[in-house]
């Protein structure tokens, strides 16, 4: 499935959506002077199963640039962008993937990044990861990063049982990724989505937001900004007294299911709205999801629940339950931001990647670390922080000997 270089239009095309992205991630060509000149990748064999986004596809040229061989799969069926995918294979990196490819295509994909024996791994989910402990435990790897909370969980669970076995470097866990990407990002790249699929008007609509982290705190924000009345479900009660103190309803899925008029999943768990709550809603719901696994809406009970199914538009599926009450699906049920949209904007990703980018060249040059997730270290996320403040011509203040002095004492004198 490895794109090929005679697809030279769609390669055109794919170039010119890469420069944009470049154009709006400046932290990450700073870094790409600043770091990847020395070429601290060189001889590198990386393996990466990530969105296969323009945004991705400056990362990779990063990698490339800073001497790695670098192999790409999809981390989802339906976020790969074919252009962007055609123009890196153009220039010699190994892309395994197509948007709309079946489950068999995949995992054989994850199968062939794998074949390549990589020294570092750079995930979007932990399915790579867990491809490397169930069937692949024969590669020696240096070590691997992890973009999303999903992931992080996964891989939290397995150091607790004691089969991790290679440090990974938790990028999710950055300040300079999960308060901006997960917030900011997935905010605005669920509304987009939603709106792409739907063109459907979200002022004065019941919006109910599954799960309220910090990707269902930016979605809640930015439906409440776009004026929907945003009802929010839990079962963390920090969380769920958060979002009251925010200014929004909090009920369980059960209630909610009966209010609402768009549904949003984002809680990286399964079976968040079933069958039974689909039965509750209202003729016309709309169902979507942000987590990252199709497994938030129990898409297959809708199925059963239904006795016609069709596609109205891409993206977008009537289901026709049996007593003649309509819901539409986004998606297929899987990442709504990705498969209706484009994902993140280029300037939250600028972040996010200057964190895979940077992990990447630590692993290489710190060979001895000690199988676990680990968090990315500070001096890596301040200098991150403060390279971003600088591409947005933002200064901030320092403090003085005397400020810092006080900061350190417990002393009450002056």
């Amino acid at each position: 499935m490895a794109y090929s270089i005679k697809d030279i239009g769609m390669a055109a095309q794919g170039v010119k959506s890469l420069g944009w992205a470049e154009q709006h991630m400046p932290t990450l060509m700073m870094l790409r002077a600043e770091v990847g000149e020395s070429r601290p990748l060189k001889g590198m064999r990386i393996a990466a199963l990530l969105h296969i986004t323009k945004e991705t596809g400056a990362l990779a040229r990063v990698l490339k640039h800073a001497g790695a061989m670098v192999n790409l799969a999809a981390s989802n069926p339906l976020s790969t962008q074919d252009d962007v995918a055609a123009a890196l294979a153009k220039e010699g990196i190994g892309v395994f993937a197509r948007r709309g490819e079946s489950s068999s295509e995949y995992n054989n994909s994850i199968k062939k990044i794998l074949k390549t024996a990589p020294d570092i791994v750079i995930d979007d989910g932990a399915d790579l990861h867990a491809a490397l402990h169930q069937d692949y435990k024969s590669i020696s790897i240096i070590g691997g990063t992890e973009e999303t909370t999903t992931g992080v969980t996964r891989l939290k669970a397995m150091e607790r049982q004691g089969v991790l076995r290679y440090p990974v470097i938790a990028v999710n866990n950055a300040h300079t990724k999960y308060l901006f990407d997960n917030r900011y990002g997935t905010g605005q790249s669920t509304a987009d989505g939603i709106m792409r699929a739907t063109n459907v008007l979200i002022a004065g609509k019941r919006v109910v937001v599954a799960g309220y982290g910090w990707v269902g705190r930016g979605i809640a924000m930015r439906m409440h900004g776009l004026g929907a009345k945003v009802i929010v479900t839990e079962v963390d009660p920090y969380k769920a007294l958060e979002a009251v103190m925010d200014g929004f309803e909090v009920m369980p899925m059960c209630d909610a299911s009966a209010k609402g008029d768009l549904f949003i999943t984002a809680t990286g768990d399964r079976d968040v709205i079933t069958a039974t709550h689909m039965k509750n809603m209202k003729n016309g719901s709309i169902l979507s999801n942000s987590g990252h696994f199709d497994v938030e809406i129990d898409v297959k009970g809708l199925g059963r629940l239904s006795s016609t199914k069709r596609q109205l538009r891409n993206n977008l599926t009537e289901y026709t339950l049996k007593g003649g009450k309509k819901i539409y699906l986004l998606s297929e049920g899987r990442l709504v931001n990705l498969a209706s949209a484009e994902g993140h904007p280029s300037e939250v990703m600028d972040l996010s990647f200057s964190n895979q980018f940077l992990s990447a060249v630590f692993l290489c040059r710190n060979r001895n670390l000690e199988p676990r997730v680990y968090n990315v270290f500070e001096d890596i996320d301040m200098r991150i922080a403060k390279a971003k403040l600088r591409t947005m011509d933002t200064r901030i203040d320092t403090l003085t000997k005397a400020q810092k002095a006080y900061m350190a004492s417990w002393s009450s004198g002056t």
